[in-house]
Order: structure tokens, then sequence, then C-alpha cells
């Protein structure tokens, strides 16, 4: 009888472990430590791709400076606009060929309304007015004739000395109590109405003052005028 041979390693010999197993236990190391190895790159990468997107968000989101959304604007092409003064208007008299109220531009002088009102007569006094003299509204230029006697009641725009009748549309009130039956009361009474209504458009015009009737008018018809 044969006796079995016993295939398994003498007693106190290291264990062997099968070659597939140990090749598949260090492919597992091997495997296990890439794993880990990529992991720890694609963490690293998902963190910086968070970061800048988080960055562009909020750059998107915060308000453009308005310095830099408003129009560059040169300094010296910015011009200050002002609203011009309004006309004047002034009443021309005397030696004129068309004497009546005239409207003109601010700024005109008394050789702007005469000629506005068709110039001066042949017996004209120009020396006795002043041509360059600055008109001012609700005014009146008065162009005396030769020898025409001075007129009282003050002066006019012109520069030129009154005389004779007063002028109800540019005598003030010292003027005005210079006539008969005409005080303190009448006088601011003949100014207020002006004022309200323009100058006087003829003497009869004062019965519409208050405190002047028939006969203080036929008092003062001779020694007015407009």
């Amino acid at each position: 009888m044969i006796d079995h041979v016993s295939s398994s390693e003498p007693s106190g010999a290291p264990s062997r472990v099968p070659l597939a197993d140990r090749a598949r236990a260090a492919i597992e190391e091997v495997l296990d430590a890439t794993g880990t190895g990529w992991r720890a790159f694609l963490g690293g990468c998902l963190l910086v791709g968070l970061a800048v997107g988080a960055l562009i968000w909020l750059t998107r989101q915060a308000p453009e400076p308005a310095e830099s959304s408003l129009p560059l604007v040169d300094p010296a092409s910015v011009t200050t606009t002002t609203t011009p003064p309004g006309p004047v208007v002034v009443h021309v008299a005397g030696a004129v060929r068309a004497p009546g109220v005239q409207r003109l531009p601010a700024g005109s002088r008394v050789i702007d309304a005469v000629d506005a009102a068709g110039g001066l007569l042949p017996d004209a006094d120009a020396g006795r007015v002043n041509l360059a003299a600055e008109i001012a509204d609700g005014t009146q230029v008065y162009v005396p004739t030769v020898g025409e006697a001075p007129r009282p009641g003050g002066s006019t725009s012109s520069g030129e000395d009154s005389g004779g009748p007063i002028d109800l549309n540019i005598a003030d009130a010292a003027a005005l109590e210079t006539l008969p039956g005409v005080g303190p009361a009448t006088a601011a009474s003949i100014l207020d109405h002006r004022e309200r209504n323009g100058p006087f458009a003829s003497v009869d015009g004062l019965l519409e003052v208050r405190g002047i009737g028939e006969a203080k008018l036929a008092q003062l018809r001779d020694l007015v005028r407009v």
C-alpha cells in the first residue's frame, strides 16, 4: 500500500499567498491611492470654480458708478442762457411825423423812438432833446418845436425841460399838485389810475379819476394835455 504524499508545506514554513491574490491586492492599493489623489484634485478644482463664479456674479450685480454712465461734457462748451428783458413802451409826442405809442426793444435810445415815430418834423428843435438817452418803460419822449416854451411838470425821458400844459401821462405828484384844485389825494388818484389803466387817451379821461368831476375838469382842461 502506497502512502499518500501530503502537498501541504512543511510545518514551520511561512504561508504563501497565491500570486493572483497578491496581484489583486496590489492593484487595489494602487487604485485606492490614485482615487484619493483624484478626489483631492477634483475637490480643489471645484472650490476654485465656485470662487470664480461667485466673483463674476458679484461683479455683475454691483451697480455701475454714476460717473461712468454720464456723458462727458466739455466745460468750455457749456453756455449760460438768460431771458432777455421785455420791450419798452414809450409815448413819442411833439414835432415828429407820427406821434403815438411805440414798442421798442429794451435798451433803445431816444433816437430809436423818434425814428419809430417817422422821424423829426422840419420845425423840430432837436438840439433840446437828448437823442442818446436810454428810454425807460412807460415814459414819454417829447420833441419841441423851434421857439416853443419849456414845458412844466418835470422832465421827460428825452431830458428836455418841461413847459406849457402838464402832460398827464408823465407828470409826477409834485407837478400835478401845482394844478388848481388838485391836492395830494387827487394827484395820487390820477397816478393810481394811470398805473392801473395805462396812459390817458385824452384829457376827458380825468372824469374816470376819483374826485374829478365836470367842474374840476373845466378848470384843468387848458392846463393839462396828453
